[in-house]
């Protein structure tokens, strides 16, 4: 089902679900906070692509749309500011990013809009939106800056802001906290709309981290793929959920990991990932039917973001995700 969902094959299962939402005004499957929401898909595109969009840029807008959706699924909006942005292929330095104006659940592929790297626009999207260009300052910086940064997240909430401002900054107190590396800081200088700032940011942020905290003010975190930067936004807020939490019992009678424990996971996490992207991910030797597993270059965090697709997929909501195991389910044998 969730590749006929995802392929929009699943006609008549969608058009009942819609004609439930039109007869109660609401949908069963609710995203972050309690206020009942009408389905929105995510791929409101189609089949035509629009003139503007590069090669590519479909499945992109396709994919970023949705990370917004699980931002939004998890609580770490703040209305309709912050940003996610991501690098658009091709010679241009252009990226997309969310119109100022609408709240997380709302942003479909279309509505997306692309600017260059000093936030003029060069596609409106399909809304009368258009770029908060203060806003775009930081992710204009660490694009700038780092070109492995392919997606950018930024997010305020409150357990990664009370991180930020405390002393003793983010510390190795959770398996979450020593699988991310290193983290940087960014001492706050006010909001964040003076373009002077921008060199100091790509200073601070350095070559090789992929997390930065900006004090008193939130974290963003790139990533080379949109399950990268989801997987490290993610973890990132775990860790300072429970810092947080453990602050309470005092600095003092908190265990801090060693560093040899530290570089021990590391290494476990950098072993994972490319025994995973060589495509051996639960691979085993003399599998029978039954036990086979599918021959897919899995990188880490592909396996659960694709999870979360699933759950989108199967809600209506139609991302136009590209799976890697369309069915996760093994074919049923025949009697």
């Amino acid at each position: 089902m969730q590749h006929q969902i995802h392929k929009g094959e699943a006609a008549g299962f969608l058009a009942l679900q819609q004609t439930i939402t039109r007869a109660v005004g609401v949908e069963s499957f609710r995203l972050a906070g309690s206020v009942p929401r009408t389905v929105i898909a995510i791929d409101d595109i189609g089949d035509v692509v629009p003139a503007g969009y590069v090669a590519g840029e479909k499945e992109l807008r396709c994919k970023l749309a949705a990370l917004y959706r699980l931002v939004d699924h998890f609580g770490w909006t703040q209305a309709v500011f912050n940003h996610i942005t991501v690098r658009v292929p091709g010679d241009e330095d252009h990226f997309l990013l969310n119109p100022f104006g609408l709240l997380y659940h709302e942003i479909t592929a279309s509505s997306l809009i692309k600017v260059d790297i000093k936030g003029n626009l060069v596609h409106g999207g399909s809304t009368y939106f258009g770029v908060n260009i203060a806003g775009f300052v930081l992710h204009s910086a660490v694009h700038a800056a780092r070109k492995d940064a392919r997606f950018v997240v930024h997010i305020h909430h409150p357990a990664c802001v009370a991180i930020s401002a405390m002393k003793c900054g983010f510390l190795d107190v959770s398996q979450e906290s020593v699988m991310m590396g290193g983290v940087s800081y960014h001492d706050f200088c006010g909001v964040l709309v003076d373009d002077a700032e921008r060199e100091s940011i790509a200073k601070d942020f350095g070559p090789t981290n992929r997390q930065m905290f900006l004090r008193n003010h939130g974290i963003v975190a790139l990533g080379s793929s949109v399950e990268e930067a989801f997987t490290r936004i993610f973890h990132l807020v775990l860790a300072c959920e429970s810092q947080v939490r453990m602050m309470s019992a005092g600095l003092e009678n908190i265990t801090i990991i060693s560093l040899e424990a530290k570089m021990r996971s590391l290494e476990v996490v950098r072993r994972a990932s490319e025994f995973a992207s060589a495509g051996n991910f639960n691979k085993k030797e003399n599998e029978s039917e039954d036990t086979k597993i599918p021959d897919i270059k899995w990188n880490v965090g592909d396996i659960e973001y694709e999870a979360y697709m699933r759950m989108l997929d199967a809600a209506g909501y139609r991302t136009g995700y590209p799976y890697r195991l369309p069915s996760y389910r093994r074919p049923a044998k025949n009697d």
